[in-house]
């Protein structure tokens, strides 16, 4: 989604999707769409040496989050910044220990409602990025330098100064939601009535609420 919102604001060379051949070749061969509009992307292989990118979007399951590490090697220089789309507490560490946590800034993306069937993407509300540095309070120049672009894309963005806890925020958010809807197999107006399945969202958002004042984010009940 966020690839293909960029693709119409960069020149193509200035875009590359990282992938290896196979995926290249079958993502050229089978297409792929968005809101029924085939994305035009410029793909590059981990092998190509490109030079550092100025900005890298890690956006894959965590399950694929080693490969992907490796498979930028060469598109990470001094001067890169990185972001991660995944959700979780985890992945900004599990990046900063390859590349430097100086290069990462703590990301959630948030609202959006995008479908991905086979090949093809819909969605309605694209939602927004939010980011910052994980120490409260701070703004720091790589973060400056992010919103600024993100403005001149046309990217939906928030530049938060507590992204560690709004990180927190999310994690408690899909851990009581998503993990019980998936146990119930049911939907997001089940766990909005009173009943067990509301009851299970709102235990297992007070673990995470538990979990957060080890890490000293303190989340609270209070909205």
């Amino acid at each position: 989604m966020f690839g293909d919102h960029l693709s119409k604001k960069m020149r193509t060379e200035d875009l590359r999707i990282i992938a290896d051949q196979d995926r290249i070749l079958r993502y050229e061969s089978e297409k792929l769409y968005s809101n029924g509009e085939q994305c035009k992307f410029h793909y590059v292989t981990p092998e190509e040496d490109c030079g550092p990118a100025d900005l890298l979007i890690i956006s894959v399951k965590f399950n694929g989050l080693e490969n992907a590490i490796k498979s930028v090697k060469k598109h990470v220089g001094d001067h890169t910044i990185i972001i991660s789309l995944l959700n979780g507490i985890t992945s900004e560490n599990i990046i900063g220990e390859t590349y430097g946590m100086d290069k990462v800034l703590y990301c959630v993306a948030q609202g959006m409602d995008a479908v991905k069937v086979g090949n093809e993407l819909t969605y309605e509300h694209m939602g927004m990025l939010c980011f910052g540095s994980k120490e409260p309070g701070v703004i720091s120049p790589k973060a400056k330098k992010l919103a600024e672009f993100f403005e001149q894309m046309d990217v939906p963005f928030e530049l938060d100064t507590d992204m560690y806890r709004r990180q927190w925020g999310k994690f408690m958010l899909n851990v009581g939601v998503n993990q019980t809807v998936a146990i119930y197999k049911s939907n997001y107006g089940e766990i909005q009535r009173e009943g067990k399945a509301r009851e299970m969202m709102i235990a297992a958002m007070r673990e995470v609420i538990a979990l957060s004042e080890k890490e000293g984010v303190q989340l609270t009940e209070k909205i």
